[in-house]
């Protein structure tokens, strides 16, 4: 009996290392695809309209492929295709490092090729996260998974603004390749390809959690995304993307803890909530410094928190394996769209006074709160209700032992 169980705790740290050999070698490619192609236009005499169409191929490329990659999963073996996905991601790194002269075609097909091999098999690759954690640890390890990509993405940054294109489309193509270490550990299939033909993405829009998850989730991203040219100009850059960043990351971590514990609803409306405030705030007196780093703090907790929560937690919660790819392929969407909306709204939100904007988000932020209020839980109450019993228990130990240590002393 007892081997049997440690065979059973090397299995599970197995599934562990591979799932955050995955997400990590994806989440790193995905924030460094987007440094290459700055790399490409930098280099080419673009205009604005050229360079905001370049970039939203890169996005409709990820959000279409990424639809059409849960439907291809559905025929074919989990493990096999997520092989496939990054062998297409290796090659697809390397083309600007085999191109002498990039032109601005060049550009368009190389950032909708980056944008078809991340959108493709990112579903597969979080489908896959979701089958191999139990719901009550999913938080904890999403949190800690999160934590370190998010503070592991500076290293790029700095890597490539070392070199030049062709070394750094080298290195990111070394990078994905190293994703590849999982054939070696031999990871285990835990669902059949035939069970996931019987369901499409009717199933998970009928599903009224779901959607009004998904509702705020949309909504958030907007107001998120509409409020990047105010803030940036607002906060600084060194502020919004290093200090939030960092702020972000550390509460992703807690909030993955806190997510086992509370459950992810209660996490998700009180960072909706605190968001509102922190917008208030800020819309009543924006001159304050004050009002500045205290939006700062909030800001960047609440969307740690919102992060975690809704990238890695939620919709493996709501879904089950038979339609997990599907679900992540549309909870996807508001990331990118919001993307794509962002490229050629900017110009209008910035001509937004700066009280108006904050206001305009606060009321919007507290508006998203109420799919919420009808949303489920969905964390079991019972794993709640179980992880307070044990707290009670420990609570009731170390008074027990007090007491005991007392009398004895007495």
């Amino acid at each position: 009996m007892a081997e049997e169980g440690f065979e059973g705790h090397d299995i599970v740290r197995k599934d562990s290392f591979v799932i955050f050999i995955l997400l990590f070698n994806a989440f790193a490619w995905l924030y460094a695809t987007p440094m290459i192609l700055n790399n490409i236009l930098s280099g080419l005499n673009v205009t604005n309209a050229q360079q905001n169409i370049i970039w939203a191929t890169y996005y409709v490329a990820i959000i279409g492929f990424s639809i059409f990659g849960s439907i291809l999963a559905s025929k074919i073996s989990r493990l096999k295709f997520l092989y496939f996905w990054i062998t297409l991601g290796i090659i697809t790194s390397s083309l600007p490092a085999l191109l002498n002269n990039i032109t601005i075609t060049h550009a368009f097909v190389i950032s909708f090729l980056f944008g078809t091999s991340f959108g493709l098999g990112m579903p597969s690759c979080l489908a896959y996260f979701a089958d191999h954690t139990l719901i009550e640890n999913r938080g904890r390890i999403s949190g800690i998974t999160l934590l370190i990509i998010n503070l592991s993405a500076p290293l790029f940054a700095i890597a490539f603004s070392m070199f030049n294109l062709m070394v750094n489309s080298i290195i990111l193509a070394v990078w994905r390749a190293s994703g590849l270490i999982i054939v070696f550990l031999k990871p285990k299939e835990r669902m059949l390809s035939e069970t996931k033909n019987k369901n499409s993405f009717v199933v998970v829009l009928r599903d009224k959690s779901f959607v009004l998850y998904f509702i705020a989730w949309f909504m958030f991203m907007l107001i998120d995304r509409s409020e990047v040219p105010v803030l940036r100009f607002f906060l600084g850059d060194f502020h919004y993307y290093i200090i939030a960043p960092i702020i972000g990351s550390f509460s992703a971590f807690v909030a993955g803890i806190f997510a086992d514990q509370i459950g992810r609803k209660r996490m998700v409306v009180y960072a909706f909530v605190t968001f509102g405030i922190a917008y208030a705030v800020i819309g009543i007196a924006p001159a304050a410094w004050f009002s500045r780093y205290f939006f700062l703090a909030i800001e960047s907790t609440s969307g740690g928190i919102l992060a975690v929560t809704f990238i890695l937690i939620l919709w493996g919660d709501l879904s089950q394996s038979t339609i997990r790819e599907k679900c992540y392929a549309i909870a996807e969407i508001p990331v990118f769209l919001t993307s794509i909306i962002q490229l050629f709204a900017a110009p209008y939100f910035m001509s937004i006074p700066n009280t108006s904007a904050f206001s305009l988000a606060s009321f919007f932020l507290f508006l998203a709160v109420l799919p919420l209020l009808y949303a489920p839980e969905t964390l079991p109450e019972k794993k709640i209700e179980l992880r307070q019993l044990r707290k009670y228990v420990e609570a009731a130990k170390k008074v027990q032992e007090k007491y005991v240590k007392k009398v004895a002393n007495s």
